[in-house]
Parts: C-alpha cells; structure tokens; sequence
C-alpha cells in the first residue's frame, strides 16, 4: 500500500496499552497517511487497562511519536479524550504540544456540512450499559478478545487476512444490537440538538456509516476488533476504511448523494421537501 492523503481523519478506540491493540496494523497506517487535519475521538490510551495490568511495548511508544510527529509536520491534531483516557479532560483548557484537547469539536467538510465529533460514552446512561462490553461482562468480553488474538495469529502463520471472531460474534447478540440501535438514536438526537448535518462517534467498536432521521452517523470503529478509521476526501466524501493486510473500503457518504446538483451530501431531507413543492407547482 502507498501513500494515502486525505482532507481529514477520525480515529478512536485505538486502546494503546491494551494488550488486544492491534497495534502492528496501526503503524502501518500511520506510516502511509498525509492528511489535513486528525481528529482522535477518544480512548487513544487505555489508562484503565494499564492501571489494571501493565503492558506497554515500544510499538506503542512509537505509535504516539508517529502521531506527535505529524502535529510536529503541520498536521492539526485534535485529541477528544474518551471514558478509558477520561483523566486526560482535566487538561481540556491545555495543549499537548501541538496537539488540541477538546471535549467534542465541530468540523466543516469540504461541501459545508457540519460534522459534530464527540467519543460517546455521554450516551452510556440513554443505552442503559455502563459501556457495550458490559453486555458480555467484562471477563466475557476480554475471553471473546482473547480468542480473537489467537484465532488470528493462526490465520497469519497460514496466510489468511485479518478477520474479527469478536466483532462476528458481537452481531449476533440481539441484546448488542438493540444497545447498538439506542446508542445510534442518542446519538442522532445530539446530531440535531446541536443543529448539525452528521455526527462522528467512537466508543461502542461497531464501525457504520448510516443515515437516520436525515442526520448521517458515523463511528469510526476502533483498533481492537476491527481496525477502522473514517476518511474524508478532498471533495467532501467520508469513507470507512478498514486497514489490515489491505485497505479496504466498507461503506461510504457517495450513496447518499441524490443528484449532481446538490452540494451537500447531508441534505437528504431538504431535497426531498424541495422536490415536494416543486411537484405541487406543476399540479397547481
């Protein structure tokens, strides 16, 4: 794979100091990517799993310099800071460096739509779980992680691609899809309440791209199940972009588009009450 540009980036759930990180997948891409602004939705460093067992290899270390390096390169940098990197919202008011500390941010696409970022664990009370994992328990999840390692390092030795047995089996809990569904709900409602065309979320490791209420959600799903991160061109389009032995595109905003002549790939509702009106003056 060669070098990738893009006009912006979100990326979350990296989880650096978890064990579960894949962290080789992420060098990679951090490696190969140029791009205007980064914007990091939280849960970058897990400082809760370090607190409860130390693991810090210096693929990590140099995850965060290669990060520090583009800041450093001119590379805007806005760092969210999530539930497991909660303690770093006590410095909102500082800098990093040359990376910015926010507790959400609004950007404005390269067509003019307003896309409101924020990590999502604001909504953990409204999809009634402390977090999504908690639906296995944490001791089930971190199981279900662990055989995800392994099952993966089998396929690498016989040559087989990347899959995720976590993400896999995560779907077909019908429980995990309804907290999925409320989360996506909450996070629409936020959408509007902000008066804003899309939302970017991290937080839940369920990677979409969907449209709901004529507000476009995106999570940008993370580096523990399914090494994901979401891309916006330079005409506007927002792909999500998994990175593994090959980039990968699984879905994108471009579906979203009615005709050539709307600028805005957000403004599905609006075209439609436009083309209402328009038929009512034929009719009149």
């Amino acid at each position: 794979m060669g070098k990738h540009t893009y006009r912006t980036l979100w990326l979350s759930d990296i989880h650096l100091g978890n064990r579960d990180c894949k962290v080789d997948y992420l060098l990679d891409f951090l490696s190969r990517y140029q791009a205007d602004t980064l914007i990091l939705v939280g849960d970058i460093v897990d400082l809760w799993s370090l607190k409860s067992r130390f693991h810090w290899p210096e693929s990590h270390t140099k995850a965060v310099r290669l990060l520090l390096e583009r800041a450093d390169q001119g590379c805007r940098i806005i760092y969210i800071p999530g539930n497991h990197d909660e303690a770093i919202r006590k410095f909102i008011q500082f800098n990093l460096g040359n990376v910015e500390l926010a507790h959400n941010y609004i950007h404005t696409s390269a067509n003019g739509n307003r896309i409101l970022a924020l990590h999502g664990d604001e909504f953990d009370s409204m999809v009634c779980h402390s977090k999504l994992t908690s639906l296995l328990g944490d001791a089930g999840y971190d199981f279900l992680l662990f055989l995800n390692r392994w099952l993966n390092s089998y396929r690498r030795l016989t040559r087989q691609p990347y899959w995720s047995l976590a993400s896999y089996l995560k779907s077909k809990v019908e429980k995990a899809n309804l907290a999925i569904a409320r989360f996506r709900h909450a996070a629409v409602t936020m959408a509007r309440h902000k008066d804003v065309d899309a939302i970017v979320c991290g937080h839940i490791h369920h990677p979409e791209i969907t449209e709901q209420d004529g507000i476009v959600y995106l999570n940008d799903g993370d580096w523990i199940e399914n090494c994901t991160f979401l891309a916006e061109h330079h005409d506007g389009v927002i792909e999500l972009i998994q990175w593994t032995e090959q980039a990968k595109c699984l879905d994108s905003t471009e579906r979203f588009k009615i005709n050539p002549q709307i600028t805005s790939l957000f403004d599905k509702e609006k075209a439609k009450e436009k083309q209402k009106e328009k038929q009512k003056e034929k009719v009149a």
